[in-house]
């Protein structure tokens, strides 16, 4: 599964998933780009951790909602590295907000950062592998949201199910180029965007009641998927989601 001279980029990678994305990518010795948008001082910190595992890498601060940014955030991959093989479009926000109170300023900015950038950071490293005739893996980070429903997070889950089909048409369409398109959908994660559940015992216990493994997953445990579909292990897989939730979307309350 090695990654040995491979360079990736990956949206959101100095927290939570985004952050466990990179060094397990690093620790299979691929060169790593980090986008960061906020929070200088955490984004130090995953560098030197790469640094350390012996990789090369490079912060870039972008904001991924604007395709600009995205194609500055390319193109210091390219410049840096010499090439790009690995996109991971990890970025994402929620607002827990409902259908009936939504803002169209919470909608946008929802769609912007997880679905728009998804499609465009997509289309940008699509066309970088394409220019280096050499194939290249793109993986876009979903949730059991793409396909099951979560109350009071419209939003949020009209992102993921985007995201499912743009990573099963561009899957279809870019397999001729030998990209292949992946989606890694995690089911509910011990980052900062649960901290709330995680600081409520009796919302934690409820949730841990629901997933068959019966808890959260760990950041790594996502990171490690990730490397695993980027690598030679995940070479036939492509326009699809691999889910990694525990079991908690089989979940059944019986008839």
């Amino acid at each position: 599964m090695s990654l040995e001279g491979k360079v990736a980029v990956v949206t959101g990678g100095n927290s939570g998933i985004g952050k466990s994305v990179v060094l397990a990518l690093a620790k299979e010795g691929a060169n790593v780009v980090i986008d960061w948008v906020s929070n200088e001082a955490a984004t130090e910190v995953v560098e030197q951790e790469v640094k350390d595992l012996g990789d090369q890498v490079t912060a870039v601060q972008a904001d991924v909602s604007k395709v600009a940014d995205l194609e500055r955030l390319v193109a210091e991959a390219v410049s840096t590295c010499g090439r790009l093989d690995i996109m991971v479009n990890n970025a994402g926000i929620e607002t827990r907000t409902s259908i009936l109170d939504t803002t169209e300023d919470q909608y946008e900015r929802v769609l912007a950062i997880n679905l728009k950038s998804a499609f465009f950071g997509t289309q940008l490293a699509a066309k970088q592998m394409i220019a280096q005739k050499s194939g290249g893996v793109i993986i876009n980070m979903t949730s059991v949201h793409e396909d099951w429903p979560m109350p009071n997070n419209t939003a949020y889950c009209l992102s993921k199910g985007g995201m499912r089909m743009l990573t099963r048409t561009a899957g279809v369409e870019l397999a001729p180029h030998n990209i292949r398109v992946v989606g890694v959908g995690p089911g509910a994660v011990a980052t900062p965007i649960n901290q709330a559940t995680i600081d409520d015992p009796k919302a934690l216990k409820k949730l841990n009641a629901a997933i068959p493994l019966g808890r959260m997953a760990e950041p790594r445990e996502i990171g490690s998927v990730v490397a695993f579909l980027a690598g030679s292990g995940g070479s036939y897989v492509t326009a699809t989601t691999l889910f990694a939730d525990g079991g908690i979307m089989q979940t059944s309350p019986g008839l």
